[in-house]
């Protein structure tokens, strides 16, 4: 079957993303802000949140367990959108002209509700999506195989039919072993472009 629709992650993909950039200012020298990061404020730690888990729930938490860090943690949510600079170089020039050629495009995201409801509207490119998944608000998260599913069926495509960009070789696996086609995404928006051409897309 050929492939009639596009399926985008968005962290890595088309916006940056980095969590030491929320604390710039209140921790200045970028070894101690990076030691920070590392220890208490981490990616996995975050990734709760993606799960569905508040903010709020996951500030009080971390506080009771380092409350020597209580006025930091409390950045986490603040300033939560520092902690995406930017869009990724390349990927937009890609959704545009995708949209221009009508080829129907759709998002599968790992985001907590908080985040998101931040982040969204900062984000027009993402109105050239028909449908986005979000972690958070579905308490499902890649590479899960019931994000997969109930994309599928939320777009209404075969999987076969749908090519899936992610940067996480653990989300890229997932989606393929569900009959995906997929593309692994590494900082590589002009390979992306030819595979995009090849299939007929671009």
């Amino acid at each position: 079957m050929s492939v009639e629709a596009v399926v985008w992650d968005i962290g890595r993909v088309l916006v940056e993303f980095d969590l030491s950039r929320i604390y710039r200012d209140a921790i200045p020298d970028a070894e101690e802000r990076a030691r920070f990061v590392a220890e208490v404020m981490t990616e996995d730690w975050h990734a709760q949140h993606d799960e569905g888990i508040s903010f709020a729930a996951m500030v009080a938490a971390r506080t009771a367990e380092y409350p020597q860090h209580a006025m930091r943690i409390a950045l986490y949510a603040s300033h939560w959108l520092d902690s995406l600079p930017g869009p990724v170089i390349g990927t937009h020039e890609l959704i545009a002209r995708l949209a221009a050629r009508g080829v129907p495009q759709y998002a599968i995201t790992n985001f907590g509700v908080d985040a998101w409801e931040m982040f969204r509207p900062t984000f027009p490119i993402l109105d050239h999506m028909r449908d986005i998944v979000v972690s958070g608000t579905e308490r499902l998260i890649k590479p899960d195989r019931a994000i997969f599913d109930l994309a599928e069926a939320r777009f209404g495509r075969a999987p076969q039919t749908m090519l899936f960009i992610d940067d996480s070789a653990a989300n890229i696996a997932s989606a393929k072993a569900l009959g995906w086609q997929v593309h692994h995404f590494v900082r590589d928006p002009d390979v992306l472009e030819a595979r995009l051409k090849a299939l007929g897309l671009l």
